[in-house]
């Protein structure tokens, strides 16, 4: 009887496992078919972006890992493969490839791998035409090879474990019917660089190479360890990755829209796509999480398919801010696999108004203060406008790898305008990277500081903005380095008012404040009372010390921003309006910046519409139309011109109505966590 049951429960469980090992069989081969299908980019809906991709020049030097996956989607042609494969030594190098480099950012043997990735994926939709690739297949196997006896190391980490798996494991999987066992070993070995660990994006990164260990050993439990790992991210408010405010912070509280957070979403997006259909698909909470993040925090920061400078973080590469945007439009196409009817629509019309119809109207518009970036975006029918700040909570800036070597300033009120999109495309070559727009800094020659060097912080808790929906003030107190300045920003649909006080320093040094820097677009026009007019852009300077208009040819060279291009200098003329500070002497400014204008708007713009109370170290105030808008830096009374006075406490901004002299908005400067 004991041995007729045991009999029994033994052909239940051959009976059991054998649909368990299908099922787990199945599940692989659809991960690994929605993995080579994203990788190909085969896609109907992509392939309207593909093409205007294409019709972008590829880069010739790459160290951006979102622009080398960019331009992994471009298409292949026979003839950069008949090169590759005529150029290859016998031990499968490239002549061209210096395999000694030692640079941290922009590594030469990357390219190896990013050709053998190229080779692969030229291969696969042919792999049946054996005969027609047998020359292909084997120049693959030498590369790989290659690779595999060499085991070459970067003395950046994120080489070893991140960026040469993640490019060598997509090549595997497509290869994966080619490679014998040995080959299969070796590739294993490359992939096991990469291990559960860190936070934010490098988790993402370092889950998603073993995600693609676990595919190649068809390991489903490795898969789901993978996923869960990548998955555990989808979460806000913890120190590194979304923030509660939809923006996105890496190494510390540093807003990282364009770095990290750029790959974060495209990978999340990716494997929102990979997982779809299948058990591992993303719960709708952490679906959700990654369309609110596009919509309600990187829509904000595109406009018209250029992405904002305020954005790029550390990485102001050559058309950094197309590539970037491309990514983001990659990354909204595949969201939208796991994504509602409603949620399809809205990301729909984001690619639509940035890519496929950049000329309309803008629909997407108001005011946002991300508070925890130290970042306002104000965006109206026909232009956008962005500042950028750091205080005692927020890192402004970072150095990294020989990436953004002059970038010191860029988080001291820097502002941009935009209507086309492409106005400061290309500029960083060519700045004067002490006027970085809307930045108050020293007059000087010496060389820009280093963004990681010893008090290099913002040391001030008064940072922040406040926003009824359409229009909004930020402000911020800048206090580094032995200089001082209240500087704050109003923002209508028509116009951006800039103010600044208690400008002063412990430096005989002269100070400056730059109203905007950009490539020359034709002649610069002036008129009375300190108007001017340049590339559809007013500027009416309503109190300052002495104004400075000039367009002049300037040299410049990429190297001496990103340290990975090649030393080349570059010619371009450049427009500047900045205002030089009285010295010995507390001083101030107020300015318009009028976007998306014409010459006769600029002559004729009635300056008494902005009744400026108050622009000192204690209120900086000013009432349009019906509202009083406020910047308060300390304890004080405001005398609104009706007679009502406004008492405060709590320093912060502020908007009231005027009528009743009633604060309809209010946001107090949040202090740094002890």
């Amino acid at each position: 009887m004991n041995l007729q049951k045991n009999i029994c429960s033994l052909l239940f469980c051959l009976v059991s496992y054998v649909p368990l090992t299908a099922q787990v069989d199945q599940e692989i081969a659809h991960l690994k078919k929605n993995y080579i299908s994203s990788i190909l980019g085969a896609d109907e809906q992509k392939k309207a972006y593909l093409e205007l991709l294409s019709s972008i020049p590829k880069e010739a030097e790459v160290s951006d890992q979102n622009v080398i996956e960019l331009q992994q989607l471009y298409p292949i042609t026979k003839r950069e493969v008949q090169v590759l494969i005529r150029t290859i030594r016998e031990d499968g190098s490239w002549p061209d490839i210096n395999y000694a480099d030692t640079k941290r950012s922009g590594w030469e043997p990357k390219r190896h791998v990013e050709r053998v990735l190229k080779l692969v994926k030229y291969y696969y939709p042919r792999k049946e035409q054996s005969k027609q690739v047998s020359e292909l297949v084997s120049t693959i196997h030498k590369a790989m090879n290659y690779w595999f006896t060499q085991k070459l190391v970067c003395k950046n980490w994120w080489y070893n474990q991140i960026g040469i798996p993640r490019t060598m494991g997509t090549a595997f999987l497509l290869f994966e019917s080619e490679m014998d066992e040995q080959e299969k070993q070796a590739a294993v070995e490359v992939l096991l660089n990469a291990k559960f660990g860190m936070t934010g994006q490098n988790k993402v990164w370092l889950a998603g190479n073993v995600l693609m260990r676990a595919l190649l050993q068809n390991d489903l439990a490795l898969v789901k360890a993978a996923r869960d790992e990548i998955s555990s991210e989808i979460v806000l408010g913890r120190i590194e990755g979304i923030k509660p405010d939809w923006s996105f912070h890496q190494h510390g509280p540093q807003q990282q829209f364009g770095n990290y957070g750029l790959s974060f979403i495209g990978n999340m997006s990716f494997y929102s796509e990979l997982f779809a259909g299948t058990s591992l698909a993303f719960n709708a909470e952490q679906q959700r999480i990654l369309v609110s993040l596009l919509l309600n925090g990187y829509r904000w920061i595109v406009w018209r398919g250029y992405w904002d400078v305020n954005a790029l973080n550390r990485q102001l590469f050559h058309s950094a801010d197309i590539h970037k945007s491309f990514n983001l439009l990659f990354a909204a196409n595949s969201l939208m696999k796991g994504s509602s009817p409603e949620e399809v629509t809205a990301i729909k019309a984001f690619a639509e108004a940035n890519f496929l119809d950049a000329h309309r109207e803008n629909r997407f518009v108001g005011n946002k203060h991300f508070d925890d970036s130290d970042l306002t975006i104000h965006r109206t029918p026909s232009w956008m406008a962005s500042v950028r700040m750091a205080s005692d909570r927020v890192i402004g800036v970072e150095q990294v790898n020989e990436d953004n070597l002059q970038g010191y300033y860029m988080a001291d009120g820097a502002i941009y305008i935009y209507a086309r999109g492409d106005e400061y495309h290309n500029i960083f070559p060519f700045w004067n990277w002490r006027r970085i727009p809307g930045i108050t800094t020293y007059e000087s020659s010496a060389p820009i500081p280093n963004a990681n060097s010893k008090g290099a912080r913002n040391h001030s808790s008064l940072v922040g903005g406040v926003s009824d929906g359409k229009q909004g003030i930020t402000a911020m107190v800048l206090n580094r380095n032995g200089l001082t300045a209240h500087k704050s920003w109003v923002f209508t649909d028509e116009y951006v008012l800039c103010m600044g006080s208690n400008i002063h320093s412990d430096s005989t040094a002269a100070i400056v404040t730059s109203i905007d820097q950009r490539l020359a677009k034709g002649s610069v026009r002036r008129y009375p009372n300190q108007r001017f007019y340049h590339d559809h852009t007013g500027y009416i300077v309503l109190q300052a010390d002495s104004c400075v208009v000039e367009t002049e040819r300037r040299e410049g060279r990429w190297c001496d921003v990103m340290g990975m291009y090649k030393p080349k200098i570059l010619e371009n003329d450049v427009f500047s309006i900045y205002i030089k500070h009285r010295q010995g002497a507390s001083s101030g400014y107020e300015y318009m910046l009028l976007p998306a204008t014409t010459p006769e708007k600029v002559q004729a713009f009635d300056t008494t519409k902005v009744r400026i109370l108050r622009n000192d170290e204690k209120v900086q105030a000013v009432v349009i139309g019906d509202s009083c808008f406020m910047a308060i830096y300390q304890k004080t009374d405001l005398q609104l011109e009706n007679g009502i006075t406004l008492h405060f406490e709590e320093p912060g901004t502020y908007i009231a109505g005027i009528a009743g002299g009633e604060v309809t908005v209010a946001a107090p400067f949040r202090q740094m966590k002890k």
